[in-house]
């Protein structure tokens, strides 16, 4: 039975948004290609990876690859270490998001939202990148060491060990909690907090007992990211040298004993396990309880105006915490026009060099980015919008599984993703060649790997579309296709352009995949050849100037992604 459409209801009735109850052959055709994918590239992959760890020598059932796991005094170590630096990034991001969160949403001044803009910044930048430029900044003779050493005769140690990795991970990852919690804090209503101050409760204690506890959907949100993205990061700690962490050993297992080390694959399944298990406790914090509030508009929290002594206080702060977030970027670009930059402040001499060797010797990787990111964005947002359909258009049975199927490649690293590539299709070829050895698998790998990030987009931008228009565009002789084609795509249009956007600038800084699946030069994308550069002191410059060309493009493609937003919302209001 057809919606009547909202131009022909009664004054005062509103449109039926509910989902179709019908569904065509199309629909079931585009959900059974979308579950062959899925089972395919994600759910078969990473069935293998659990499949080996549990399977002994002879095809049975074992548990005795993880009782000697736990049993190895390196493994053990790297288990730990791993949960030691993931908890502790968590615990630092912390203490940078939530202060400046915090100032930025509650209090009125001038550069707020540059602040906020600028805080968001270091995610643009691969953390392993990040973290060569850290070096040059903050290692044991970096320009703050010098520095210090000349002035105060001390220095920090802060990029040795495990505390440069925790270091270059919080300043790479906190962003995550400042977004979803600046986000948090703006939706409270303003009257919650009124009401505690008219009961007395003012400073640290209004913060901690109201405002805080109504912002923590977002800032769970946020920390279970950054424990998940700390858990599974490969890049950073092989550049800085430190292997006793489980993500470079399962890359070790993998690549020096071979495919059939059990270890590797054990080590693959605590990692999942783990970051499923932050996702999961996230959501069991606040299973529950009840965090929504009466606002209506834009009635958020309110903003009180700073005095002039809080105003320099809080500029000061910030402008501390945002030269240290940045620094990475100011040494990367310094690093990239450095022909020597060895124990000094600032490097010895300056040269365009680097830059002209990227552009004669590693025009091929910068092409390679954009094939294989652009086919990966281009698969991710079809898939996208055809589960957006699936699930707020139709009510196809079990349409909701494809969500969560979809939404779980988020809690696989790379690594594991890689490794269950090549342990699945290394006997499937392609014109006679191993597909593992082509560069189809890197593409595909980027696919499912940024597939949520698209699919969010898509499902955002479909949700925001009154079902009433593809049924007037229908009650005008309008095929389903067609409405779909002329009145559904072209309003999600910003929506699939943000998904296309944010999918390929995540998947042009993975390196956790890549380093396993490029098998020769010709197919290294530019991540994979900055990690190359970065291998030896003097390929830095050039590897440098890479990274900067890398920032740049994830950067233009970040503006994008907000300039089509905007146009959407502004397209939304239009057709309404």
């Amino acid at each position: 039975m057809a919606v009547t459409p909202a131009a022909a209801l009664p004054p005062g009735v509103a449109p039926d948004v509910r989902p179709r109850v019908g569904a065509s052959w199309r629909s079931y055709a585009v959900l059974a290609a979308i579950s062959a994918f899925l089972l395919a590239l994600l759910l078969v992959p990473v069935g293998a990876v659990f499949i080996t760890a549990f399977r002994d020598g002879d095809g049975s059932f074992t548990l005795g690859h993880f009782g000697t796991f736990f049993s190895t005094g390196l493994m053990r170590e790297s288990f730990g270490n791993s949960l030691y630096v993931a908890i502790t990034s968590v615990v630092a991001a912390s203490l940078i998001a939530v202060p400046l969160a915090y100032v930025t949403a509650r209090f009125q001044f001038r550069g707020a939202l540059l602040i906020q803009t600028l805080g968001v910044l270091p995610l643009i930048m691969p953390p392993f990148v990040g973290a060569v430029a850290m070096q040059l900044v903050f290692g044991r003779s970096g320009s703050v060491n010098l520095l210090l050493d000349e002035t105060f005769g001390i220095s920090l140690p802060i990029m040795q060990g495990l505390t440069g990795v925790i270091f270059v991970e919080t300043l790479h990852y906190f962003p995550f909690i400042l977004m979803n919690l600046i986000v948090a804090l703006r939706a409270i209503d303003g009257a919650m907090e009124e009401a505690a101050l008219n009961l007395g409760a003012k400073g640290w204690r209004l913060f901690s007992r109201v405002v805080f506890p109504l912002a923590l959907p977002g800032y769970l949100a946020g920390a279970a990211l950054v424990f998940i993205k700390v858990f599974d990061d490969l890049g950073t700690p092989l550049v800085l040298g430190q292997t006793n962490l489980l993500a470079p050993q399962a890359y070790l297992r993998i690549t020096q004993v071979g495919l059939e080390d059990p270890l590797g694959y054990v080590i693959s399944v605590i990692m999942i396990a783990f970051s499923i298990l932050a996702l999961w406790l996230s959501i069991r914090v606040m299973k529950g309880k009840d965090y929504s509030t009466l606002q209506k508009g834009g009635a958020g929290i309110k903003r009180r105006t700073l005095s002039r002594g809080e105003a320099w206080l809080a500029y000061a702060g910030i402008v501390l915490v945002l030269l240290v977030v940045l620094s990475p970027h100011l040494g990367l670009l310094l690093l990239s026009f450095a022909r020597v930059w060895s124990f000094s402040v600032l490097p010895d001499d300056y040269t365009l060099a680097n830059y002209a060797t990227v552009f004669s010797d590693s025009t091929g990787m910068i092409t390679n980015t954009l094939l294989y990111c652009g086919l990966a964005a281009t698969i991710d947002v079809v898939i996208g919008v055809s589960i957006a359909y699936l699930i707020l258009r139709t009510r196809i049975p079990a349409r909701q599984w494809l969500d969560f199927t979809a939404s779980a490649a988020i809690a696989v690293p790379g690594i594991v993703l890689a490794i269950g590539y090549l342990r699945t299709f290394q006997s499937f070829e392609v014109g006679g060649v191993p597909i593992t050895q082509t560069w189809l698998v890197i593409m595909l790998a980027y696919s499912v790997r940024r597939l949520p990030y698209a699919l969010r987009s898509c499902m955002a931008a479909l949700q925001q579309i009154n079902i009433s228009l593809e049924e007037a565009a229908e009650m005008l002789g309008a095929s389903k296709w067609r409405s779909v084609r002329r009145v559904l795509i072209p309003l999600m249009a910003g929506g699939i352009l943000a998904g296309f956007v944010s999918s390929f600038i995540t998947a042009a800084v993975e390196l956790s995949a890549t380093i396993l699946l490029v098998v020769k030069e010709s197919q290294a994308p530019m991540s994979y050849g900055i990690y190359l550069y970065m291998q030896s002191v003097s390929g830095r410059g050039a590897g440098a100037a890479l990274g900067v060309l890398l920032v740049v493009t994830v950067a233009v493609g970040t503006y994008l992604s907000h300039v089509a937003v905007e146009r959407a919302n502004r397209s939304l209001e239009n057709a309404r």
